[in-house]
């Protein structure tokens, strides 16, 4: 395995500043995580289940307890507001121990009916060495719907985390450490990209866990398609919202303004398209464009700011090529961004902004930004805003705002994304799944049906009597 080695520095949007530096792990190092993983995990999967939960209880409780001072630290790594990093540590707790709760079940062998002389049953067998490649913008809570799991199921975890956030790593390993869980069968790896490409590629991993853009979940697929290790994607999105005439207009507004603007959009299931019935669209647009004034967009270490930076100047800056692209072929911007003091080009900070008169021949509608832009849509039917909310290459959710179940159920029937949800969005319940369509992924995480991507099924069929 070659690549480059050297130094990272991780550097705070807020203002700059290196938050940290790491070396980056050479071959030398990332054989040896390797082999120390295979070796560890033939022990660990000899553990009972009981004791892998208890011990990932330990380590969701440990993580918790330090949850003050690992939000903080994530606000000066990625930038989202100190007022909101806190829920990430929440959720993540949710989150395993949700998978935890759930892991004797989804793990329990599956029995027949039984035939007289004969035992049979599938048992769902680890698969060895799950390789984790995380996200930056919410790094713990996508983090841990690999992590826990896969080590529930017997599995040993490397973690390579994105350069952004790579202390976030360092807090897996100290709680961890902390539940006494066997050295080697969880580690984390800072690597050039080089090197966690090769490590993709590598006959000592099992099954490859990616978050990230669509471009490099093609790449990770590339590295991994000489062999047949097991590939799960979590890709991107380009989320609609359907607004119906009987929606109740205020809830409808808070939650969209909040679906498409916390994380300073930077989710990939955040809210970047809206259709909105003829009959409602002037009081949702007027009402939606209201609240979006309403943030503050400031340094995010400040108490105050509701609305951080971008991850780099470089984001910021293609959200910015979408909305000058739409409103050169005629879209109108509804925010002021001289409102705005601290949206400056060139730097990670950049105001929300919401556009009408859009259109599906525009960038910023067809594209996945990842950024504090939304554009919004009338239409006449819901013929017409299923057809819009299926024209596009992404499917990961899809929201539907309405009173009436029925229609949610037909249209969420019809609907070509891994969730739909009914006056609700941009949130993941881990008892249900999380998956992707077209181009949003490939496999799943969170639920019992988690874990079958996490196992491999094992036969028994024995003959008892003669």
């Amino acid at each position: 395995m070659h690549g480059a080695t050297g130094t990272h520095s991780i550097i705070s949007p807020a203002d700059g500043r290196v938050v940290a530096v790491r070396p980056l792990a050479d071959r030398a190092a990332i054989d040896r995580a390797l082999d120390r993983a295979v070796a560890a995990q033939r022990l660990w999967r000899g553990v009972t289940l009981a004791e892998r939960m208890a011990i990932s209880a330990r380590f969701v409780d440990a993580f918790a307890a330090s949850g003050e001072a690992i939000a903080a630290e994530l606000t000066a790594q990625m930038g989202r507001p100190i007022g909101q990093t806190p829920g990430e540590i929440r959720g993540f707790a949710d989150r395993g121990r949700a998978m935890i709760a759930l892991a004797e079940e989804a793990l329990t062998p599956v029995r027949p009916e039984p035939i007289a002389g004969f035992e049979r049953f599938v048992r769902r067998e680890p698969l060895g060495v799950v390789y984790v490649i995380g996200a930056w913008n919410y790094p713990y809570l996508i983090t841990v719907n690999s992590v826990v799991p896969a080590l529930l199921a017997g599995n040993a975890v490397v973690l390579k985390q994105a350069p952004q956030t790579l202390l976030c790593a360092e807090r897996f390993a100290e709680a961890f450490a902390e539940a006494g869980l066997p050295e080697g069968v969880f580690q984390y790896l800072h690597m050039s990209n080089e090197n966690a490409e090769a490590v993709i590629g590598d006959r000592r991993v099992d099954f490859i866990a990616f978050t990230g853009s669509v471009a490099t979940g093609h790449r990770v697929v590339q590295a991994a398609s000489h062999r047949f290790a097991g590939v799960g994607l979590e890709l991107g999105g380009k989320d609609p919202a359907y607004v119906r005439r009987d929606a109740d207009l205020d809830h409808a507004v808070a939650n969209l303004v909040d679906g498409a603007f916390f994380n300073s959009g930077q989710s990939c299931c955040a809210i970047e398209r809206i259709y909105v019935d003829a009959a409602i669209h002037d009081a949702f647009v007027e009402r939606f464009a209201a609240l979006t004034r309403q943030y503050r967009l400031g340094n995010p270490l400040d108490a105050e700011t509701t609305l951080g930076p971008l991850v780099d100047a470089r984001a910021a800056d293609f959200v910015r090529g979408q909305i000058a692209e739409a409103t050169a072929r005629g879209a109108r911007a509804l925010i002021d961004e001289k409102a705005f003091a601290a949206s400056v080009p060139g730097t990670p900070y950049l105001a929300p902004q919401v556009l009408i008169g859009v259109d599906h021949e525009m960038d910023v509608m067809r594209r996945e930004s990842f950024g504090p832009v939304v554009g919004i849509m009338k239409v006449a039917s819901d013929r017409e805003a299923l057809a819009l909310m299926n024209d596009s290459p992404y499917g990961l959710t899809a929201s539907l705002w309405t009173q009436d179940v029925e229609a949610a159920r037909s249209l969420g029937d019809a609907i070509d994304t891994g969730t739909v949800f009914m006056n609700r969005c941009d949130y993941l319940d881990p008892l249900l799944a999380w998956v992707g369509a077209k181009e949003s992924g490939r496999g799943c995480t969170l639920s019992r049906i988690g874990f079958e991507h996490l196992t491999r099924p094992k036969s028994f069929h024995l003959r008892t009597a003669a």
